[in-house]
């Protein structure tokens, strides 16, 4: 579920905070980039883990603040294809069952990912399990709060970067607008309501590719 990736980026440290120790400056700047932010095919950012190495410093002409190149390991959320996780139903719409896990709630269950049958209650804005047995059919509703475990089936990663507007955006009213698109979203499916007596599965950290982050 959490990783730890290797990272690379210039940090800017502005003259007030030279009487600081170095690490510690470099860790609140990293941290204020970072945390809870998304890096397009990586993850959610969680925290600063450690820092592996200290380039050179500089001070650049017109800028009195020091500038350095830092090499560090970033602690990602970025769970493995297949991995069993455990989290709450935050609601319920016709596009299927969205689920958080508290820190991170762009989870999806698809409809065909559902226990089967089932369909969408468009009253109480709830999908149904209709679950048969030898007395017959039961409704078993994905209630809002309930603990469900469920298991990644996908991933999608979208560049939310700010671009310059178009000639068609420019001529689109704010009322028109497209809905934002969340920059990082799992695609997962039911597995079974939480039972406490069954281990969930949680991958070992690892080590991803050196990813050099963009200038401020």
């Amino acid at each position: 579920m959490f990783v730890l990736v290797e990272m690379v980026d210039t940090v800017r440290i502005p003259p007030w905070q030279f009487e600081r120790k170095l690490n510690d400056s470099i860790a609140e700047e990293l941290n204020k980039k970072l945390a809870n932010k998304v890096v397009y095919n990586v993850g959610l950012c969680i925290c600063l883990f450690d820092i592996t190495k200290l380039e050179d410093a500089y001070v650049f002409p017109g800028d009195g603040a020091s500038h350095t190149k830092v090499h560090f390991r970033y602690v990602v959320f970025h769970p493995f294809l297949d991995e069993i996780l455990i989290g709450k139903i935050k609601g319920c719409s016709p596009e299927g069952v969205h689920v958080s896990l508290g820190f991170f709630d762009d989870i999806l269950i698809p409809p065909e990912s559902l226990q089967q049958p089932a369909k969408f209650d468009e009253a109480e804005q709830v999908w149904v399990w209709e679950y048969e047995t030898e007395e017959g059919a039961h409704d078993l509703y994905m209630d809002t709060g309930e603990e469900i475990r469920f298991r990644v089936v996908d991933e999608s990663f979208v560049d939310t970067s700010p671009t310059g507007p178009s000639s068609a955006d420019a001529t689109t009213s704010s009322e028109e607008l497209p809905k934002k698109e969340a920059p990082y979203t799992l695609v997962v499916s039911f597995t079974a309501v939480m039972d406490p007596t069954v281990a969930v599965a949680v991958g070992p950290p690892l080590t991803l590719t050196e990813k050099t982050l963009p200038g401020p």
